[in-house]
């Protein structure tokens, strides 16, 4: 008796991945590189206990005892040539490990068997993007895998052929997830069937799940941020009167001049981390140099503005962009001295974009969306005041 069959059930695996916290301090922007990774895990089949006991039966045994082993280890390593953003060509080398079983009989004899699968493959690979940073994937294509097969009997049970060879192509799929650490490295989990000739002439599934990181190269465009508009006071001209040659009546009380005011416009992508809401260190630094700027200024009155893409619902994006400009607030009251009376905070969420409609076009928040929006997302600082005289 030689012939057993592999089948494969789905498994669901969880995972909890701690990253360092220098890894979330930039935004991610789309990469289009060519990239390369490595996986392994758990591969899984089902060995047909039922069909080795009756093989067995027909040949005149009686089993007495059947073990399996239907757990392996399997790996890939893979090379991805992406078409667009969301679509790649992805070919590589995988091995899904060893499966076996251990029989004994009577009349008094044993029969051991065991199958190794291992090829090549070829995918289409999809991704949908679900924030800058996590995104689904799916794949569907072939697999050209060779599984090998040893059998070997004991006592009254004799093999004929102790080893078997297929080569076949068959057709493989898979769904995961995947989390992008930086522009280069992300971290990808995945659960696969590949569709397998047992090499006993019965087609058969194997699954695996498996955990990897992947390396892209290059194709990234890098995003400038602008810092903030330097704050420039207004010059006051003086105002030249004629000497009066005739009597007038009193003139009305001159109203006082208007306060020079002067609006800067910080991006919120260069004061925060994409989707938060506490100052990072580049943000910090933007601040100082607006601080700097002010130290010649009477400052009469500030108010801080923040502002959202229109990814999100309104009540989510009016919360972040208040959240933010609070923070701005509190950093120039704490850091830079100036009198809380002075400066107010209010969030206006989405409802002032500076896109117009049509310039970025889609609902779903793509990598794409993401950058084409990114004008949206400021905290704008509206300063009154005027020059300090020297």
């Amino acid at each position: 008796m030689k012939r057993f069959d592999i089948q494969a059930h789905a498994v669901l695996l969880a995972l909890l991945a701690v990253a360092s916290p220098a890894l979330f301090a930039q935004e991610v922007v789309p990469n289009t590189g060519l990239y390369m990774g490595i996986s392994a895990g758990e591969s899984k089949a089902h060995i047909d206990k039922a069909r080795i006991t009756q093989g067995l039966l027909g040949a005149g045994f009686t089993t007495d005892a059947l073990s399996v082993d239907q757990k392996g280890t399997g790996y890939k390593a893979f090379v991805g040539f992406p078409m667009s953003p969301n679509w790649a060509v992805e070919t590589g080398y995988f091995d899904l490990g060893r499966f076996g079983f251990d029989a004994s009989t009577t009349p008094a004899g044993t029969l051991s068997g065991s199958a190794r699968v291992r090829g090549l493959n070829l995918d289409l690979v999809g991704t949908l993007p679900i924030t800058d940073r996590w995104s689904l994937l799916g794949r569907v294509g072939a697999a050209y895998a060779q599984t090998k097969g040893t059998f070997s009997g004991t006592g009254a049970v004799s093999v004929t052929e102790p080893s078997t060879s297929k080569r076949e192509t068959n057709y493989k799929y898979g769904l995961g997830t995947q989390y992008a650490f930086t522009p280069a490295l992300t971290l990808r989990l995945e659960g696969e069937r590949y569709r397998v000739n047992d090499s006993v002439g019965q087609r058969a599934n194997v699954d695996l799940i498996s955990l990897g990181l992947v390396y892209r190269f290059g194709g990234t465009t890098p995003v400038t941020k602008t810092a903030y508009t330097p704050y420039v006071p207004p010059v006051v001209e003086p105002v030249y009167k004629e000497p009066a040659v005739v009597a007038q009546a009193p003139a009305a009380p001159a109203q006082p001049a208007p306060k020079p005011c002067v609006k800067v416009k910080l991006e919120a992508d260069s004061l925060f981390g994409f989707d938060q809401d506490s100052l990072q260190a580049d943000g910090k630094q933007t601040l100082d140099k607006l601080l700097l700027e002010l130290k010649d200024v009477n400052v009469d009155s500030i108010q801080v503005t923040g502002h959202t893409d229109r990814l999100g619902s309104k009540a989510y994006n009016d919360k972040l962009s208040l959240r933010r400009a609070e923070a701005v607030r509190n950093y120039l009251v704490q850091v830079g001295g100036i009198s809380a009376a002075k400066v107010t905070a209010v969030g206006v969420g989405s409802s002032q974009p500076e896109t117009q409609m049509g310039d970025c076009k889609g609902m779903t928040a793509s990598p794409a969306l993401i950058t084409c929006l990114r004008v949206d997302r400021r905290v704008e600082v509206e300063v009154t005041g005027s020059q300090q005289q020297r």
